[in-house]
């Protein structure tokens, strides 16, 4: 590493204000028309919330990785403020020559990636970018020890993540089977004798989307016999909409009115052994 270096911390992206979120179901969308419902029903979640954390723990994060780094880790979205082109060409005019993009998702790099390198082809700086990370030894301790901390006696482990749209894994996407991978690692590592995996947060849209559900995912677990679940939400790194409001709140509500007893793993969020995570492949990556 040199004073030419900088880590771009790439994420989705989220709003502060709730006047934005029109615009940013837009962006997600890609333009494509959006029914009022969803707005309101998004608008709704937010604030019942009170607001999404997101930027502001990924701003601690970078805070902790600078710490370790001694490099500029900067922050930037793809879908959002502060948008990734923005930050990069920031952090060109300030001298630096080489970022790393590093996703704070350890599946589907790629999508975070693109965003990353046109932020970087147009500020004319070298672009380094991580791998797939969802393997990463500290990353499954970090997800293991949370678990640890929300067991109960008895309770099946529900590892979830994000739907997606079955297209998108028929045209080769690994995200289904990195977060199955990433799901029997940590229950490896956890010893844990019942688990398994859902999908959840899917589109408002319909259409055919990666399961089974949390409704669904519930009502087998009742039916084995299962009387507590604890949730731990693999497929993030960080408290936002899909954790505070559909698993803390929809989520609970679903499993009480099926008769289990639900607990969720907290959010890994600027946890010291993510950290751990992000600093070996920011080194790794810079060499």
């Amino acid at each position: 590493m040199n004073s030419r270096d900088a880590i771009l911390l790439i994420q989705h992206g989220s709003v502060d204000d709730p006047s934005e979120i029109p615009e940013f179901v837009r962006t997600i969308r890609r333009g494509r028309p959006t029914p009022p419902s969803v707005i309101d029903e998004v608008t709704h979640r937010w604030k019942a919330i009170g607001g999404s954390p997101l930027l502001a723990i990924t701003h601690s994060e970078a805070d902790a990785l600078h710490a370790r780094l001694g490099v500029p880790v900067a922050v930037g979205a793809r879908l959002w403020k502060p948008w990734a082109k923005d930050v990069v060409r920031e952090l060109a005019a300030n001298g630096v020559t080489r970022v790393v993009s590093l996703p704070l998702a350890p599946f589907s790099v790629h999508v975070y990636h693109q965003a990353s390198e046109e932020a970087c082809a147009a500020a004319g700086v070298a672009c380094v970018q991580v791998p797939a990370w969802n393997e990463e030894p500290a990353l499954i301790e970090a997800f293991a020890e949370v678990v640890r901390a929300a067991m109960v006696p008895d309770a099946h482990v529900l590892f979830t993540a994000h739907s997606l749209p079955k297209r998108v894994i028929a045209m080769g996407d690994p995200y289904e089977g990195q977060v199955k991978k990433t799901a029997e690692l940590v229950a490896a590592k956890l010893g844990a004798p019942r688990w398994s995996v859902a999908f959840q947060s899917a589109g408002m849209d319909g259409g055919d989307w990666l399961g089974p559900d949390l409704p669904s995912a519930f009502d087998m677990l009742v039916a084995s016999g299962v009387r507590d679940v604890v949730i731990c939400a693999i497929g993030f790194l960080a408290d936002h909409t899909e954790i505070l409001y559909d698993l803390d709140i929809e989520a609970r509500a679903i499993a009480g009115e099926k008769g289990l007893g639900y607990h969720r793993a907290s959010s890994l969020n600027a946890h010291p052994h993510l950290i751990d995570a992000l600093e070996t492949l920011a080194r790794r990556a810079l060499g």
